[in-house]
């Protein structure tokens, strides 16, 4: 008897809300569009993906979604704050139901004692609140970096899709 594999997460996500006829938007830094790409790599996806800024650049984060230059000069583009006001600002500024963000350091350099390589944020946000998650996947190299940032990322909105109520 065959057993049946569990849908990913990209295919659940996709699956949730076209039927909720709700759609998201991604905000990506150090992963450069993978998490649209494997969003978009779902069959269906334009029923649900408005589209993704990839904004790697600081002043791209500020011109493109409106995260405040003060917060980046503050926190650092690496952060808790900068992860949420991407989530916000990508999701007001495409107008849609969900925006998905994500900011960190893959490497091999860039990082520091206090934000080292395989540091990363990531962050969903709602009209009911927006989500962050601080993960330290550790030097494990830059794509593997990359990899566990889209997987975790697809994660998290999935996570919040579960619990956040459909709308009547």
């Amino acid at each position: 008897m065959a057993t049946k594999t569990k849908p990913s997460a990209g295919k659940q996500i996709i699956d949730i809300l076209t039927e909720r006829n709700q759609t998201i938007v991604t905000a990506e830094s150090c992963t450069g569009g993978m998490v649209a790409s494997a969003l978009t790599d779902i069959p269906g996806a334009s029923a649900a993906i408005y589209g993704g800024y990839v904004t790697y650049a600081n002043s791209a984060k500020s011109r493109m979604i409106q995260v405040q230059p003060r917060l980046i000069r503050d926190y650092g583009a690496v952060s808790n704050q900068v992860a949420r006001a991407m989530a916000d600002g990508a999701r007001n500024t495409a107008r849609v139901d969900y925006a998905v963000a994500v900011t960190g350091i893959a490497g091999p350099d860039g990082g520091s004692e206090k934000k080292p390589v395989g540091l990363v944020y990531v962050a969903v946000s709602s009209e009911l609140a927006t989500v962050v998650i601080e993960h330290r996947f550790g030097d494990l190299g830059r794509d593997a970096i990359r990899k566990a940032t889209v997987e975790a990322a697809l994660d998290l909105v999935l996570q919040v899709l579960t619990s956040d109520p459909p709308k009547p």
